[in-house]
């Protein structure tokens, strides 16, 4: 009986299956760059885009799934903040020209097109901290994010700070504060997500809260709060 190689391409939701498309199976008015040039760049998805970035996948991995992939596993805010090749080409197990050229197209955007929230936020809670940290919830990798207020609690800033398990030898107060006095910051609220759901604070968690803490009040910029996020729900260690 001669082989026959199974369709893997094929994702569950509720019971019903989908297909993932691959780009040269979609019609050409379909394909990424096609509908670029057509409809705009606003006319496409993140997973599109990227994949207009990456150009060509692997032998193991079209392009479409490969962005589709990315996007998935680390987050869309957690990609835009990982800068080192290294890390993304062993995290997602890509080649390092791939994960080069995901840092480049992101630093570009950093540097001439990111906008800065414009003060219309004003977080005073927990619960309105982890309204707009909803994005969160579901990431498969852990994150350790900051939000930088002004006098008002406005929300001025907002950055991804490390990416994978939290150590408290490794999350230095300097990489935290950092984005305070670069943007005159007199509040930061520090959160991150436990993708197992478990909402409980580790020693690792305590002993960097105490830390930044610390550090803040030497510093003159608050801590109003450290949370911790998961499966629509979170936690404060504050």
């Amino acid at each position: 009986m001669p082989y026959k190689i199974r369709d893997h391409d094929l994702i569950l939701n509720h019971g019903r299956q989908y297909k993932i498309m691959r780009v040269k199976d979609l019609p050409d008015e379909e394909k990424p760059r096609e509908k670029m040039i057509k409809e705009g760049a606003g006319s496409l998805s993140s997973a599109e885009l990227l994949s207009v970035v990456l150009g060509v996948g692997t032998k193991k991995e079209e392009v479409f799934s490969m962005s589709s992939r990315l996007l998935r596993e680390y987050g869309e805010k957690g990609i835009v903040y990982q800068k080192d090749p290294l890390i993304i080409e062993k995290d997602l197990n890509i080649p390092i020209a791939k994960a080069c050229q995901i840092v480049a197209c992101f630093e570009l955007g950093r540097r001439f097109y990111q906008k800065k929230p414009g003060g219309s936020i004003a977080i005073r809670t927990a619960a309105q901290a982890f309204n707009y940290l909803k994005d969160m919830n579901n990431l498969n990798k852990e994150q350790f994010r900051g939000l930088y207020l002004n006098t008002h609690y406005q929300l001025i800033h907002d950055e991804v700070i490390s990416l994978g398990t939290l150590d408290a030898s490794l999350v230095q107060p300097r990489e935290v504060f950092r984005p305070a006095l670069e943007y005159s910051a007199a509040a930061i609220i520090i959160a991150h997500n436990h993708p197992s759901g478990i909402l409980r604070a580790s020693q690792a968690d305590v002993e960097i809260t105490n830390k930044l803490l610390e550090a803040g009040n030497i510093l003159g910029i608050e801590v109003l709060d450290h949370l911790i996020i998961g499966k629509g729900k979170f936690s404060s260690i504050i």
